[in-house]
């Protein structure tokens, strides 16, 4: 395959060249290259980024597989131009064994579209009672751990955790929320919520935890990794935890840096997410905070629901916003459009800063790299329409919403896997 006259996405640069595809990899990028008989896709005018990453997602299979399976999951995932998915173990059974994270490489495999990587839980059941079997899952073939959807409350057996994933050489993804501070709430605490007559959920439930997965992995010198960050005072946690020395990182996720919690006084319950939408000040610490390198990487922290589970009242409603199909979209027009970021940072926080973090193959477009490759039209738009996703989950929020930067297509090893 030869991709003619595109805008390469390169770690610090744009430059305009083609790019030659063989057996999977990238052989060679230069301009004009002589064509023998290989394919050609003319990427005159468009943008051609390393294969983007995301390195959260709930793909609900095994055992909901009413909301998301991972057939869903991947067609949808290569249509919002990602190459590789890593999915967390809320699944059901919980995904704390290696007999589940084989069943979901196999499964995906099978489906053959983009790269499906397990995450195994931290703990069995995620009860946070017991470590789960960290060294037989990543011998199955999951890249970290996480009890995502709840935090480990035991402090020590964090601790431990934390051990045991630094000799296997994986991360831990901490899910910081404490519970008892949450008491119940279902939207951030503030004006909003007021105005809303809903139970919010303060600052601190989030920034408490932060705090002690950044201490323990100080105290330990071993690495640890924080999801989807929404507050402005978390974000000054881990940038003064980075300035330390402490070996942390950090993700975030379109819906903090895009809207704030006004969008709840709609009662719309697509607007139900955890942890919670929040205040202005949160949404500009969270880009002040992907602009200085704060936060690592953009995710989608993709949560599909069937339409039972959000056409309730707000309260009872599911948490989670479908966003794999979107999330590319808001970040060339909320973060490049918006001059926040240029088109080298977005490839960073989208595609190498996940595989850096994960020890995954590819994030960068060189030669003798991966030919994982999204081709988007960066000055096309479209309209958000959740009734058109191929992902189960509908239920997004941003129905409406006008975004630029269309994925045109999806290639992993080399071959198509998407095209618009």
């Amino acid at each position: 395959m030869i991709i003619r006259n595109g805008n390469l996405v390169l770690k610090d640069s744009v430059i305009k060249a083609d790019i030659l595809v063989k057996e999977g990899k990238i052989v060679k990028i230069a301009e004009n290259i002589a064509s023998g008989n290989e394919m050609e896709i003319d990427a005159t005018g468009k943008h051609v980024f390393p294969g983007l990453i995301d390195m959260h997602v709930h793909l609900r299979d095994p055992g909901y597989e009413h909301k998301e399976d991972i057939e869903s999951g991947s067609k949808a995932a290569v249509k919002g131009g990602f190459t590789q998915i890593c999915c967390m173990p809320n699944t059901n059974p919980i995904m704390d064994n290696k007999v589940v994270v084989s069943y979901v490489k196999h499964k995906a495999q099978e489906v053959g579209l983009c790269k499906v990587h397990p995450i195994g839980a931290i703990t069995k059941g995620e009860k946070g009672e017991q470590l789960a079997e960290i060294g037989e899952m990543k011998k199955a073939g999951a890249v970290a751990i996480s009890d995502d959807g709840v935090s480990v409350k035991n402090s020590r057996l964090m601790r431990l955790a934390m051990e045991y994933a630094s000799g296997f050489n994986i991360k831990c993804l901490c899910h910081c929320e404490d519970k008892d501070l949450v008491d119940g709430g279902v939207v951030n605490e503030g004006v909003s919520s007021t105005i809303a007559g809903l139970k919010g959920i303060p600052r601190a439930a989030e920034d408490i935890v932060i705090a002690r997965d950044i201490a323990l992995a100080e105290s330990l010198d071993v690495p640890v990794h924080i999801c989807h960050v929404s507050t402005y005072s978390g974000v000054r946690l881990i940038r003064d935890a980075k300035k330390a020395g402490v070996k942390v990182t950090a993700e975030t996720c379109p819906h903090y840096f895009a809207v704030t919690d006004e969008v709840i006084t709609s009662f719309d319950t697509n607007t139900k997410v955890n942890p919670p939408i929040r205040e202005e000040i949160d949404k500009q610490a969270i880009l002040e905070g992907l602009k200085d390198g704060t936060l690592d990487c953009i995710v989608t922290d993709h949560a599909p629901h069937h339409t039972n589970d959000k056409h309730v009242e707000y309260n009872t409603a599911s948490f989670g916003i479908s966003g794999i199909e979107t999330s590319f979209g808001f970040a060339i027009t909320y973060l490049y459009k918006a001059g926040v970021l240029s088109l080298p940072e977005i490839a960073n926080r989208m595609s190498y800063a996940p595989a850096k973090i994960l020890g995954l193959e590819g994030g960068e477009i060189k030669e003798g790299g991966v030919a994982d490759l999204t081709i988007a039209d960066l000055n096309e738009s479209f309209i958000v329409d959740p009734k058109n996703f191929v992902s189960k989950g509908k239920n997004s929020p941003f129905g409406g919403y006008e975004l630029s930067g269309v994925v045109k297509y999806t290639i992993v090893d080399g071959e198509i896997k998407y095209q618009a």
